[in-house]
């Protein structure tokens, strides 16, 4: 669109008809075409790749890291050995520990029997006794259990994408050993603005961009919305997937562009077009024969520089998109270079 703004009493230029003595020159005005095509009103925001399922897996218990093999970026199988805790010595100790628990707890339900039998004691004593010594040997049967060295598996497949122990270290229960994500959970995670925090839904159309794939556009949709928004930057996170499969690396940066509004057979001016009053009434004018005449007009969608026109206008009328602050209906006009006639 080219924006003339109307020149009043100014004289003509070289190669314009010079105006007679005594009258002022029309004023001088662009036109367009009221135009008929689609219209969408979209959300430019920007969006990282992340990972929806990672893990970090830890320790259960204490002791040193053994055969850690695996570095950041490894690709791993479901139940793949990734790191061992050595427990051999503490718990050989504890099966040790529990098994005099358990000889002892059977000399006690031994010498409870004869005293029931003579009488001395009550045969209550003798349940009690026998409880004691059944939980001895459960807790010998645990220990013997735990008795190896425990191993940290992979719980998916996946890729290593952090190894924060080496062989040696001595960890305790709950110690962060190794995270790691599923590529095929990698997702665009960005924050909506709360504007428009209600415009942005599951389904809504995406064209993401991406450093990494230079001069390519790749399609997808909003796969998630989180119900609430980030008090402190007021903005709500949402998650794009995008349609085909891509490779992706968590920390990619991406442009996205959401549809958020699209009509696909919308009579459009251009904005510049449009007037309103101080009454909040919308205006535009249109030119025909050299004259201009104010149509009040109703508007819906707004995009990309243009105004859908709901009534007021028919396709190809042309319309004045520059030198109209100061027009009159009826006012005869001048186009620039001629358009128009």
């Amino acid at each position: 669109m080219v924006l003339i703004i109307a020149c009043l009493g100014v004289g003509p230029a070289s190669g314009q008809e010079k105006p007679k003595e005594g009258t002022k020159p029309l004023p001088l005005v662009a036109v367009q075409p009221v135009q008929v095509g689609p219209l969408a009103r979209t959300l430019d925001l920007t969006g990282t790749a992340t990972p929806t399922r990672q893990a970090r897996l830890a320790s259960p218990t204490e002791g040193p890291v053994q055969n850690c093999r695996i570095r950041e970026g490894d690709q791993v199988k479901r139940g793949q050995r990734l790191v061992t805790i050595g427990r051999s010595g503490a718990a050989a100790a504890q099966v040790t520990a529990a098994a005099e628990s358990v000889k002892e707890q059977e000399a006690e339900l031994n010498r409870t029997k004869i005293l029931v039998q003579s009488g001395a004691v009550p045969g209550s004593q003798l349940d009690s006794a026998r409880a004691k010594y059944e939980a001895a040997r459960a807790l010998l049967a645990k220990a013997r259990e735990l008795a190896g060295d425990y191993s940290v598996e992979a719980p998916w497949d996946g890729v290593v994408s952090k190894v924060l122990v080496k062989d040696g270290d001595f960890v305790a229960p709950r110690t962060p050993l190794v995270e790691m994500y599923d590529p095929g959970s990698l997702v665009i995670r960005l924050a909506v603005p709360e504007a428009q925090a209600i415009e942005v839904f599951k389904g809504t159309p995406a064209a993401v961009q991406l450093d990494a794939y230079p001069g390519k556009t790749f399609a997808g949709k909003v796969s998630l919305v989180y119900p609430d928004l980030d008090t402190r930057m007021r903005t709500r996170t949402a998650e794009v997937k995008l349609d085909a499969p891509l490779a992706l690396i968590p920390g990619m940066f991406a442009r996205l562009k959401l549809t958020l509004q699209t009509q696909a057979e919308a009579l459009t001016v251009p904005g510049d077009a449009v007037l309103v009053l101080p009454n909040g009434e919308k205006v535009t004018y249109v030119y025909k024969d050299g004259q201009v005449q104010r149509r009040v007009v109703q508007t819906g969608l707004e995009a990309e520089g243009k105004v859908q026109i709901l009534a007021g206008l028919r396709p190809g009328e042309m319309v004045v998109t520059a030198g109209n602050e100061k027009l009159k209906d009826g006012m005869a006009v001048k186009v620039q270079g001629g358009a128009g006639k």
